[in-house]
């Protein structure tokens, strides 16, 4: 299992890909909805607190089992956040 400090990295990771594919539309693309491009950024900075809480408060920490289900749910979870973002950047 990765360690909890390799999950934040990935998170900030996803995070500061979000932000760079809305700089690399905003200069590619004249004509885009800025204000909508903003709106994704914000959302990228609540995504990015809202995993680093979950990844620091896991329940059950006695229990390994149910610790890897929870952690494979908040990596399923990150992706999937991750890709719906990357969908709305290229819908602009």
């Amino acid at each position: 299992m990765a360690s909890i400090r390799d999950l934040k990295k990935d998170i900030d990771f996803l995070t500061s890909e979000v932000f760079t594919e809305c700089y690399v539309k905003q200069f590619a693309k004249a004509d885009i909805d800025k204000k909508r491009l903003a709106e994704i950024m914000v959302e990228a900075v609540k995504f990015r607190s809202e995993f680093i809480a979950r990844t620091n408060h896991s329940n059950g920490k006695e229990n390994p089992k149910i610790v890897k289900e929870y952690f494979k749910k908040l990596r399923h979870d990150l992706l999937a956040g991750y890709i719906n973002m990357s969908k709305d950047i290229e819908g602009l």
